[in-house]
């Protein structure tokens, strides 16, 4: 689930990302449609990416704006410490990058395919291709210093 602000009303609105594919969200207070521009990266926080939402919430995501993706695992201690640097670049993004978080033990394809051996990993992906990897849990300074360059 996936939440979305309403642009017109501004109430935050679930919604389920597999059927927005097929039926176009309405606000649930106020009926206006929901989506023209927005989506799950709006809301301030790391957007979680899947198997099967990766190709479509980051390849094809950064092809307007870059996206960082933070590959890491639940049992992960430097995982754990870099997340709270995740929400601040999430928080502090205002439309320029985006943060995505993605699972490693729960999305193997994908991390079988970037070929993530150690986490956390963190990959920057502009128009569509890997740009610049970081791995290791690193300070905020140095993550956002790799991001702003490919701004």
């Amino acid at each position: 689930m996936a939440i979305q602000t309403c642009s017109n009303c501004g109430t935050r609105n679930r919604v389920d990302e597999f059927l927005a594919d097929v039926h176009q969200p309405v606000c649930g207070k106020c009926g206006a449609r929901l989506g023209a521009g927005s989506s799950a990266f709006d809301d301030g926080k790391p957007q979680v990416v899947t198997d099967d939402s990766f190709a479509r919430d980051v390849i094809g995501a950064s092809s307007t704006h870059p996206v960082l993706v933070d590959a890491w695992a639940e049992w992960c201690g430097p995982c754990r410490m870099i997340a709270p640097v995740m929400e601040q670049l999430a928080a502090e993004a205002g439309g320029r990058y985006r943060i995505a978080k993605l699972n490693v033990d729960e999305n193997p394809r994908t991390s079988h395919e970037y070929g993530i051996r150690s986490i956390p990993t963190m990959l920057i992906f502009k128009g569509g291709r890997v740009v610049d990897q970081i791995v290791g849990a690193v300070p905020k300074q140095a993550i956002a210093s790799r991001l702003a360059a490919q701004l």
